[in-house]
């Protein structure tokens, strides 16, 4: 009976709900620029897409079992935790669907509301997983659950995990108020487990940890620096012995091993080469998906590019992290929410880098230059077709182009 009560791997029902996914995701401007090998040219205005960019496989999943969901259970209460993935038109066309959100954004507390839910209601636990805490309180309550985390975080879940049960705090590159982080750090309690965690942003979170471990701080300032981020009950003296380095899927791939490495010198240097292994432990646990849309987006910045537009929820961490490579490369590099950020010659954009808040936004003139431009287009891994190409329909409308005449000239 408890095995009907969860399920992990859909209803079998794509076939059935294909058409809706088509209809609100897909697009036939990207399907054609695809084609012809991710570039568009029209009149004086050259468009590259990267190779890899929006919706990854886990997303796909995670939102292919949401509709699914709600065809399996047309007369239910349907709940999401916390919101499916950093899109906003997503998480919009979900409340369109009838499905109510638990917990909105970083700050939800959903536990405030589980006292509501029976054995009729169905939640949904999105891509980025959920605590076990709050896993346990739907069990509870007798609720059918649709998990839909992706498998690359079940991965780092399994480290931290085994972590734990190794008597080795978990070290998490991450940010501590991301959904997926907090979910991440509750696999340390597993089963009832008593493990424990840190939560480092950056590598100047990092440095107070490696500072710590070297004897250049005490135990007290690192909680003061670090406090935030720490698992209850940490004691440092105690616990930062043993570390294993975890990471949160959609951080840089190259600071997570930054990260790692200099932890590992510290550790190395307090104990000695010869008994690291005791006390230090790395695993690669970048998701594919991330690594691959990062990878794409270098390929593209091997191009002259004059303008680079990275679009995805400003609350999307892997969207932020390719707005930040970009802007290394492009100066002239905009982050936008969707498509409709683009309005002629005005662009709202939230500049790369800049905190994970919606009042970030800026609205920008003459974004795009005269003459001939060269602008290359990516997206996060949370963002569907429909809004690419929307982008790619705003930008050529920029440029005077009617998107019809700019598919209609040769490949």
């Amino acid at each position: 009976m408890q095995q009907e009560r969860y399920f992990r791997k859909g209803f079998k029902m794509r076939g059935q709900i294909q058409h809706l996914l088509d209809r609100d995701y897909r697009s036939e401007i990207v399907d054609e620029i695809r084609r012809r090998g991710n570039v568009l040219r029209a009149g004086d205005l050259t468009l590259r897409l990267a190779d890899e960019f929006g919706f990854c496989y886990g997303v796909d999943r995670a939102v292919d079992y949401a509709f699914q969901t709600r065809e399996k259970f047309p007369d239910r209460r349907i709940f999401l935790t916390g919101d499916m993935i950093h899109n906003a038109s997503m998480n919009a066309r979900l409340r369109e669907m009838g499905i109510e959100f638990l917990s909105r954004g970083f700050d939800g507390r959903p536990d405030e509301r589980f006292d509501d839910l029976g054995e009729e209601d169905v939640v949904i636990l999105p891509a980025f997983g959920a605590p076990v805490e709050w896993v346990k309180k739907l069990r509870e309550r007798g609720c059918i659950i649709v998990d839909t985390t992706c498998g690359s975080v079940l991965s780092v879940w399994k480290r931290v995990t085994r972590y734990a049960q190794k008597g080795f705090t978990s070290v998490i590159h991450g940010k501590y108020y991301h959904e997926e982080t907090k979910a991440t750090a509750s696999q340390t309690r597993r089963d009832g487990g008593n493990g424990k965690y840190l939560i480092v942003r950056d590598l100047r979170e990092t440095g107070y940890l490696t500072d710590f471990i070297r004897g250049r701080i005490g135990a007290e300032e690192l909680k003061k620096r670090l406090g935030h981020g720490m698992s209850p009950g940490l004691d440092p003296e105690r616990d930062l012995v043993h570390v294993g380095v975890a990471n949160q899927t959609t951080m840089l791939m190259t600071e997570t091993m930054k990260v790692g490495e200099e932890i590992r010198k510290a550790m190395e240097e307090r104990y000695g080469r010869e008994n690291l292994a005791e006390h230090f432990e790395l695993f690669d646990t970048i998701c594919s998906a991330t690594q691959d849309r990062q990878d794409a987006l270098m390929r593209l910045l091997e191009h002259p590019l004059d303008v680079m537009v990275i679009v995805g929820g400003y609350n999307s961490s892997n969207t932020n992290n390719l707005a930040i490579i970009a802007a290394e490369r492009v100066p002239r590099s905009y982050h936008i929410a969707s498509g409709v950020c683009i309005r002629g010659d005005s662009i709202r954009h939230k500049p790369p880098g800049t905190p994970l808040d919606p009042r970030e936004e800026i609205e920008e003139e003459g974004w795009l230059p005269e003459g001939p431009v060269r602008v290359g287009l990516t997206a996060g891994a949370s963002t569907p077709n429909s809004q690419i190409g929307l982008a790619v329909r705003r930008i050529l409308e920029a440029r005077g182009i009617p998107v019809e005449e700019a598919l209609a000239a040769p490949s």
